[in-house]
Formats: structure tokens, C-alpha cells, sequence
């Protein structure tokens, strides 16, 4: 039950960047199942934001590793050399 009051807490959180701009939401967790650890958010991006436009992601959910995270609290706050190195693969 704990489990599941967490994760709710956790929908749908915007996520942005150290610099202030937002990502989107967070859709999921991607969790390893052996360590329980969190190795990435999954995010609804949304379609304004100026940090995904200025990298030219076409995806509507991108995939940020949790290492990026630099803090939670009523947001995500992610590292947004992150989002801009998702341009160069």
C-alpha cells in the first residue's frame, strides 16, 4: 500500500531544469527490478517548452537518466545538459 501513496504522489510532477525550463510531466518510473533502484524518469514532454524545441526532440516521452535528477520537491528538477545531449544520439 505504501508502495502505491508514493507513486501517486509522484504522477504526473513537472519536471525542469536546473535553468527553470520546463520538460513535461512525469508519466513513470523506469525501476531495476533486482535493486529497486530508479535508473530513469519517464517524461510527457510538453510540446512548448523551450528546452525541448531548442534541441529539436520530435518524441512526445523522452527517457531522462535518474543520475540527472538534481533535486525533488514539488517538482523534478533535472540537469539540462541531459536534455540537450539527447540531440546528439
Amino acid at each position: 500500500m505504501y508502495k502505491y501513496a508514493i507513486a501517486r504522489q509522484l504522477a504526473t510532477k513537472r519536471v525542469i531544469t536546473n535553468r527553470g525550463d520546463e520538460v513535461g510531466r512525469l508519466s513513470d518510473l523506469l525501476v531495476d527490478e533486482g535493486t529497486g533502484n530508479i535508473e530513469a524518469l519517464i517524461v510527457e514532454v510538453d510540446p512548448d517548452s523551450k528546452v525541448i524545441k531548442r534541441v529539436n526532440l520530435q518524441d512526445r516521452v523522452i527517457q531522462i537518466p535518474y543520475a540527472a535528477v538534481t533535486a525533488v520537491s514539488d517538482v523534478f528538477i533535472v540537469d539540462e545538459r541531459e536534455i540537450t545531449a539527447m540531440e546528439e544520439k
